[in-house]
């Protein structure tokens, strides 16, 4: 697990302060040998190292609060970059399920449409992987999207969208522009628009979780209570493990002690920064092969002939729509 990793260091420190303890206290009020005879501290003057367990019975509670707030918090915020993809996803299969519904061919050509199409499926799948480089580091993700969106878009759309000041606003955009241009009537286009608005609500969400991260106060706090109080620890447990030899116990004790509560501090901390926990490649590849999959469907294609339309419907097709806005009277 990537979280005991990044616990190493915590974990074998408070192991090395419960050793030392056990050493000092041997050699200041004595030890019992392998063969189970006792013998008296060598430094006998010197103090025992333990604190009273009443210490941590009483702070125990506000660490618990402060933990139980902190991977709340932080659940919400992966939780809330969970649901902005998920309606990315919904809504990018729900654009391009309209687009190729809405489309009238009406004087189009086959090939026309599916050119049309295509490219409102490139654009919708544009913007949700400039949306995943917008929220992740640059290190980790710009070579990649470059290459991608050579790979798949036309080079004038790409470097437009890669010298663009804000990515995403760009291939939004470009979205727009394509969905604007498809011939269908406006009522029509103004229901695929609706899409796009969500897409921009999604976006601003999540920039919202990427530029406001929990307090750096709070978490600084937490992170040196939880330190000392495990550090402390090992003295206020060194009595109750008095029936094991030599209290070697307290040990592996404190070990598994401090992964479980530095692990709950560790989750919280990873889970602050959802975008980086989150598929987010996995989603936009999905989201390329759904769109195009339901961009080559075409009307017809399941063996069912389309009935045709009806009198009172015309007026919802490009072709009637331009001549009503010309002035001719919709044909009911």
């Amino acid at each position: 697990s990537g979280v005991y990793k990044n616990l190493f260091r915590e974990v074998s420190l408070v192991t090395f302060i419960a050793t030392m303890v056990i050493v000092y206290n041997g050699i200041t009020h004595g030890y019992t040998d392998l063969d189970g005879v006792k013998h008296t501290g060598i430094i006998e003057f010197l103090p025992k190292l333990a604190l009273p367990l009443n210490v941590f019975t009483v702070t125990s509670p506000s660490l618990g609060l402060l933990l139980v707030f902190r991977t709340n918090t932080s659940y919400k915020r992966w939780d809330e970059a969970r649901k902005n993809w998920g309606m990315n996803i919904n809504h990018t299969r729900d654009l391009v399920r309209m687009a190729n519904t809405f489309y009238d061919t009406n004087g189009i050509s086959p090939e026309k449409r599916a050119d049309d199409l295509n490219h409102v499926a490139l654009c919708t799948w544009a913007f949700v992987r400039a949306m995943k480089r917008h929220l992740s580091p640059e290190e980790e993700d710009e070579a990649e999207f470059r290459a991608e969106l050579y790979d798949k878009l036309p080079p004038q759309q790409a470097e437009k969208i890669i010298a663009a000041a804000h990515r995403p606003n760009r291939a939004l955009q470009d979205l727009s522009f394509a969905i604007n241009d498809l011939p269908m009537h406006f009522v029509r286009k103004n229901e695929v628009h609706s899409a796009v608005t969500i897409f921009e609500d999604n976006l601003g969400s999540s920039e919202r979780l990427l530029t406001s991260p929990v307090p750096l106060f709070y978490s600084r706090h937490l992170a040196r209570f939880l330190a000392i109080w495990m550090f402390l620890l090992p003295l206020g447990m060194y009595d109750a493990f008095s029936s094991s030899w030599n209290h070697t116990a307290l040990i592996p004790s404190m070990a598994v002690i401090s992964i479980m509560l530095f692990g709950i501090e560790e989750i919280g901390t990873q889970l602050e920064e959802p975008f980086t926990v989150l598929p987010m490649q996995a989603f936009c590849d999905k989201i390329y092969n759904w769109c195009m999959e339901i961009m080559s469907w075409s009307p017809g294609d399941n063996g069912r002939a389309m009935n045709p339309v009806k009198a009172e419907h015309v007026y919802f097709t490009e072709g009637e729509a331009n001549e009503y806005a010309n002035g001719a009277p919709p044909a009911y």
